[in-house]
């Protein structure tokens, strides 16, 4: 470790990883079962058994990863990583308007630009501690500009590879500054000093939550082409946001550009728009399944049988699970179950995903919806070296018999010994590094305090206002 510290700014670094287990993510190669993966600088240069015999080690730190898995980091296509400080504070949420009410409409409102940061910071820690390595922070309590940037500089100072889509607060005052803050946005941050920064614009596919400014539109799709930057749109869900993806469809509104999240309940012919356009999905299994947004099952056979492969998000921990593990987990099971269920007492053969599915959405097919499929993804050469390296021989993995059932159904934070961004070390012998923990829990803790009371204050006034 001192080793790759020592070296930590040198843009020409080498690091050559020798003898581990490579899954690559990558359909040109595939797994490797004793290879090795060569890093220099911010990107992965080769991918090949027995580099060292071809005189990669010379001027490199070498790691030797016998026993270990390697695995390109996983992609979060979908978390609203300013309410981290509130995890769990509602876990048997039963419905969309119970949280909506609860957070967005109760707490968001007397949030301060620190709780921003705190809450993003929080999320994106926790975030390479679970091996996600590009986390998509859909922003949509931004009441202020300075709001807006502490939730990017937050990602900023992770060393996370972070997305920033940003959107204007459902309820509550506030400046009315988004959608043309953007602009300041990116000219601050999105020009070239942060390379690790993905700016994108994000909106409601319907006016039905919190109104017209919010949805999807004409207006929107404006902003973000004059602005080169893509979309996301959350709460895709049921009649009514079939019939907005139709009507954008035939405006020209949908491109490969554009995201679209959670996606259930949506007719036949949204989901053939959505496929002629090239417009990519974001599922998040646990929200759909465990809230019960629309019918409540992640829609993974609507999105195959029309040719997406999505990728896959967190969406909010306020009543989730933070990690990557549970979204593919969750995922593969209630695919699977689903897929027998529907054959059982007919001769038909159920289809069935597979871990080896769920991996990619999870890493290249996140990328690919984020924007970053030429960056991303997979351990190709000539991509940026975002990768895990994984324990193959704690007590919960071993033996290892298959990589990919390893990554998917074996494994946990826990056994991720190492994170890399861009080439940079960001968790090393199973601890993210750089991180302060008293003085974290300390921030989380009295800003979480802050929103609680302050949202209650606000709460008993307005009742004595009625009254």
């Amino acid at each position: 470790m001192d080793a790759l510290n020592n070296q930590s700014g040198d843009p020409d670094r080498r690091v050559l990883i020798t003898g581990a287990t490579v899954v690559t993510m990558d359909p040109a190669l595939g797994v490797l079962a004793r290879a090795d993966v060569l890093i220099e600088g911010d990107v992965i240069r080769a991918v090949a058994t027995d580099l060292i015999s071809q005189g990669a080690a010379e001027n490199a730190v070498v790691i030797d990863a016998k026993g270990f898995i390697l695995s390109p980091g996983f992609v979060d296509t979908h978390r609203h990583a300013w309410e981290a400080q509130l995890r769990r504070l509602m876990p048997d949420v039963n419905d969309l308007g119970a949280y909506v009410m609860t957070t967005l409409a109760g707490l968001a409102p007397v949030y301060r630009p620190q709780d921003m940061y705190v809450g993003t910071r929080l999320a994106a820690l926790t975030a390479i501690d679970n091996g996600i390595t590009c986390m998509l922070d859909f922003s949509h309590n931004s009441r202020t500009p300075a709001h807006s940037d502490q939730a990017v500089q937050a990602l900023i100072d992770t060393g996370i590879r972070g997305v920033h889509a940003s959107m204007g607060p459902h309820f509550g005052d506030w400046d009315r500054q988004w959608p043309g803050d953007l602009t300041r946005l990116h000219d601050r941050y999105f020009t070239g000093d942060h390379p690790l920064l993905t700016l994108r614009l994000a909106a409601l596919a319907t006016d039905e939550i919190a109104g017209p400014d919010l949805a999807y539109g004409p207006q929107l799709a404006r902003t973000a082409a004059e602005l080169g930057i893509g979309v996301s749109i959350d709460a895709v869900l049921g009649a009514t946001s079939s019939a907005a993806v139709l009507r954008w469809a035939e405006e020209g509104l949908l491109t490969p550009q554009v995201t679209l999240i959670h996606c259930t309940g949506l007719t036949p012919q949204a989901w053939q728009a959505m496929a002629d356009t090239g417009s990519t999905v974001s599922l998040a299994p646990t929200s759909d399944a465990q809230i019960g947004l629309d019918s409540a099952i992640p829609a993974i056979d609507e999105a195959l049988a029309v040719g997406i492969r999505p990728g896959l998000g967190i969406d909010v921990e306020v009543a989730l699970a933070s990690d990557m593990f549970t979204q593919m987990r969750a995922l593969h099971t209630i695919q699977r179950m689903r897929a027998v269920n529907a054959a059982h007492g007919t001769p038909d053969q159920p289809h069935r995903i597979s871990t080896h599915d769920v991996l990619d959405f999870a890493t290249l097919q996140g990328a690919k919806t984020n924007g970053l499929g030429e960056t991303t993804g997979s351990l190709t050469p000539g991509k940026q070296a975002d990768l895990l390296i994984i324990d193959a021989e704690d007590l919960n993995t071993m033996p290892l018999n298959d990589a990919v059932g390893t990554v998917v159904l074996g494994s946990d934070p826990r056994n991720i010994a190492a994170v890399f961004i861009a080439g940079q070390v960001r968790k090393w012998n199973g601890q993210v590094l750089g991180v302060d923990l008293p003085a974290l829990r300390r921030a989380v803790t009295e800003s979480r305090d802050h929103v609680v009371s302050a949202a209650a204050a606000q709460a008993q006034a307005q009742a004595q206002a009625q009254n």
